[in-house]
């Protein structure tokens, strides 16, 4: 189960924050952080799955951008990885080319870039066609 979504730059600050368990704000803003600086001080040699406290961190980085998921121990850590994939690539063609300052300043349209994905008529499994073309 997905426990919370980031979206993170490389100075460290927090663009889009989405949690699906309730988590206290002050704890949020300790959490984000010492998420954001596992993260941010990898390598790209290493590894995209951490294994942190009692849930895995999966993220993925886009030119400036880190996204970010926290997982629990049963999620399938490459099934989250190509979710970042996917989600990217939906905001990419929604914002013509997905910028920070799109995450930024249109932060009301990213959820709803998700929603429309979610109710679109396109049949299951029919992004990873798209993906083996190109």
């Amino acid at each position: 189960m997905i426990k919370f979504f980031l979206m993170v730059n490389k100075q460290g600050q927090t663009r889009l924050s989405r949690y699906y368990e309730h988590v206290e704000i002050n704890k949020r803003t300790m959490l984000e952080a010492e998420v954001i600086k596992n993260c941010l001080s990898r390598s790209k040699d290493q590894c995209s799955f951490i294994e942190y406290k009692d849930f895995k961190l999966v993220y993925r980085q886009y030119a400036a951008l880190f996204v970010v998921v926290g997982i629990d121990q049963t999620e399938n850590e490459m099934a989250v990885y190509e979710l970042i994939h996917n989600f990217v690539e939906v905001l990419d063609k929604y914002f013509s080319r997905v910028s920070e300052l799109d995450v930024s300043f249109s932060c009301r349209a990213v959820p709803e870039v998700n929603t429309k994905q979610q109710n679109s008529c396109l049949p299951k499994n029919s992004h990873i066609t798209g993906i083996e073309k190109s």
